[in-house]
């Protein structure tokens, strides 16, 4: 309790009033965004008349629960929903089991090609997308394994994969710096190998970090679109930023407005959730780790 008082600085007049604009412009982005929002999810619950009249907020005709029905059974958001699901999880799993011991190594042991790969990293998130993925097309096309699910599966992780690797180390790279040496020198002196320090004392003290950048992989991938709109051919493949993108384009034929927009709510929800839940963990994780 004595730390915290501490730690609490007193009232400052003078410098609250300095930082009166950024208050106000943060209010209005909150506003903002929650009127949007909150928009969009009234206008799920309303008909498409009714969006068109500009009463979508005012329920006249009651709330239509019909149109997450509709839109999860007959436009395909429920594969699109999978695909995304099975893209995210498989990916983030692969990129932590792959990038955490990287990182780890990087950031506690000293040979020749370290700085080396570390500057590669760095040097990989300035790389455009659209640098890689044409070449790679050409070849995955010429192997004629896009129209195969499976294949066109494995392709998309692969991909997913490769294109967060960079960031993802190094942001695991510096959250293992901030943590204490002591820890791995007492496992030494108990006759604990390094590996097995790593998984058992180092990888579960990295948790903040680890969920947190799971967590934006999670959202990277989730909203994903250019890699799937060139690799996902298939609607069998098509993960819900491009399906969603193929909806609104049948909007002109079938008219279903609010199924859209019930659409919309039903692939916003999981990234939400997962933030509202874990956003400690989020603000534990970018704030530094674990110091001593």
């Amino acid at each position: 309790m004595a730390k915290e008082k501490e730690a609490r600085r007193p009232f400052n007049l003078k410098k609250e009033v300095k930082l009166l604009p950024g208050y106000i412009i943060l209010l209005l982005w909150v506003i903002f965004t929650i009127a949007l929002l909150g928009w969009v999810f009234g206008a799920s619950f309303s008909t498409t008349a009714e969006i068109f009249q500009g009463k979508a907020l005012k329920f006249e005709s009651g709330l239509h629960f019909e149109n997450y029905a509709k839109a999860w059974n007959g436009a395909g958001v429920a594969g699109f929903f999978g695909n995304s699901l099975i893209y995210s999880v498989i990916s983030c799993t692969i990129l932590i089991l792959v990038c955490a011991p990287a990182a780890y190594v990087l950031s506690r042991f000293d040979f020749i090609a370290n700085k080396f790969i570390q500057t590669s990293f760095v040097s990989a998130m300035g790389v455009p997308a659209i640098m890689v993925v044409l070449p790679l097309f050409s070849i995955i096309s010429g192997m004629g394994i896009l129209n195969n699910v499976a294949a066109g599966r494995t392709v998309l992780i692969i991909l997913y994969v490769g294109i967060n690797v960079p960031y993802t180390t190094i942001f695991l790279l510096t959250f293992f710096s901030n943590i204490s040496r002591t820890y791995e020198e007492a496992a030494a002196i108990d006759g604990c190998p390094p590996m097995r320090t790593f998984w058992k004392i180092m990888f579960p003290m990295a948790q903040s970090g680890i969920v947190t950048v799971t967590i934006f992989n999670f959202i990277n991938i989730w909203n994903e679109y250019f890699l799937s709109l060139i690799f996902a051919s298939s609607d069998k493949l098509k993960p819900v930023a491009p399906g969603l993108y193929g909806m609104i384009n049948s909007m002109k034929y079938t008219g279903d407005w609010a199924g859209m927009f019930a659409a919309v709510i039903i692939v916003f929800l999981p990234t939400f959730i997962l933030y509202i839940f874990l956003s400690e963990k989020i603000i534990g994780g970018v704030t530094g780790g674990i110091k001593g």
